[in-house]
């Protein structure tokens, strides 16, 4: 499709291609009012990939889950309280919200009323580009005008930037996520201007929710100018205070690092941390899945040492100490401290990382044990022994040859 053009034929031409589109016609045949929205319209839009169609109707929710399941979808709902049903269809889940207008807020919870209103319910969307629908015949309402700030890169709040704010504080961090993703040139000086002044109220909300944000931030392609505008309004310094300076960050994305998020996060608490803040210490804090605790806590490890010039001797020796993953991991902060820069010897070393197989140690006590090596500590030192001289060979020796040596070793002198 032709990006940014909001003629219908157009957008269903594009939604077309969409997984999980075919649903659509059977969702739209129970709730022939409802309209997609949010997220999904955005990306059509802009010709990126739509991973959730959500989509939004006038029809409260008991009644749209009474409609839906007499065509024949499932009908989970996972958030009544909120006006909220997920059709299931195919296979495919669909997540169906009835419009709404706010009652009150608490800068972090809305208690909210049905409506049949569509511009009131886009009117507590958080950003312009966010606030569009689109219905069945592919019409586009676009009530504060989200296109042209999606033509024009701008990420703008739908009102009064300080009073979509109070309402809720994560909304400062959606804006830095909006705009590492859409953002073009100068930001919205209202949305930072407010943003600056009610920063504080971030501290106000769940950790996990912080982290959710900040994580997908750090994978964003405008890191270093969103960082940066963070660090301009105060934000940087209320979620992630005592960290590197962000010229280290730069470092990693010249050299054209692939978008994770946590081995960005890394280069911003190097190992030894700063002024005593350490990465282990950042993914307790964030409240990190155990998976991401253990993948920052390897990535601080100064060992392995990795070096472009490493032969496949070495690799292999660095490969039995640390997950491959990791080491690739790692392999872009050694390159962006050592050089800043692209680099074909570290693309070649990553290539070659890669292709080679996993070295796994031939020998166990069972081996020792038929050498005549009695169980205890002895055996434990031996295979010691016997790792670190397979190591030093490059981990190539194979069992037999790990047995002979073994055998030398051991034989009376």
């Amino acid at each position: 499709m032709t990006a940014l053009n909001p003629a219908p034929e157009i957008l269903l031409e594009a939604l077309s291609d969409v997984p999980g589109h075919a649903g659509l016609g059977r969702i739209w045949q129970a709730l022939p009012q409802a309209r997609l929205v949010g997220g999904c319209v955005r990306d059509l839009l802009c010709g990126r990939e739509v991973h959730d169609l959500d989509l939004a109707s006038p029809f409260p929710p008991e009644e749209a889950q009474q409609r839906l399941e007499r065509i024949g979808a499932r009908v989970i709902p996972t958030g009544l309280e909120h006006g909220t049903v997920t059709a299931v269809i195919d296979h495919h889940p669909y997540e169906i919200t009835t419009l709404r207008r706010d009652v009150s807020t608490d800068g972090r919870h809305a208690v909210v009323a049905w409506t049949d209103d569509w511009q009131e319910d886009a009117q507590r969307r958080d950003f312009t580009i966010n606030a569009m629908s689109l219905d069945q015949e592919g019409r586009l309402s676009d009530y504060f005008g989200g296109l042209d700030d999606l033509r024009a890169g701008r990420v703008r709040f739908v009102g009064h930037a300080v009073r979509r704010i109070e309402e809720d504080a994560l909304r400062c961090l959606r804006f830095f996520r909006f705009f590492a993703r859409y953002g073009r040139g100068e930001p919205d000086g209202e949305a930072c201007q407010a943003i600056t002044r009610l920063k504080d109220l971030m501290t106000r909300l769940s950790v996990e929710r912080v982290a959710m944000e900040l994580l997908k931030i750090l994978s964003g392609p405008q890191l270093l100018r969103t960082l940066e505008l963070m660090e301009e309004t105060g934000s940087l310094a209320v979620l992630l205070p005592h960290h590197a300076p962000l010229s280290d960050l730069g470092r990693l994305l010249a050299c054209d690092d692939p978008s994770e998020p946590l081995h960005r996060l890394a280069v911003l608490y190097p190992p030894g941390g700063v002024d005593g803040q350490g990465l282990a210490e950042v993914g307790v804090h964030l409240k990190l899945s155990n998976e991401g605790r253990a993948m920052l806590a390897a990535l601080a490890k100064p060992e392995p040492e990795l070096a472009a010039t490493l032969d496949d001797d070495g690799l292999r020796r660095v490969l039995f100490q640390q997950d491959r993953s990791i080491l690739l991991l790692r392999s872009w902060l050694v390159q962006a401290k050592e050089l800043g820069r692209p680099d074909a010897g570290w693309d070649e070393l990553r290539q070659r990382l890669e292709a080679l197989e996993q070295p796994i140690f031939p020998l166990a006590g069972r081996d020792l044990i038929a050498l005549g090596v009695k169980p205890g500590p002895d055996m434990g030192q031996w295979l010691k022994r016997a790792q670190h001289w397979w190591l030093e060979q490059g981990c190539r020796p194979d069992a037999g040859a790990c047995r002979a040596w073994l055998a030398g070793q051991l034989s009376p002198r």
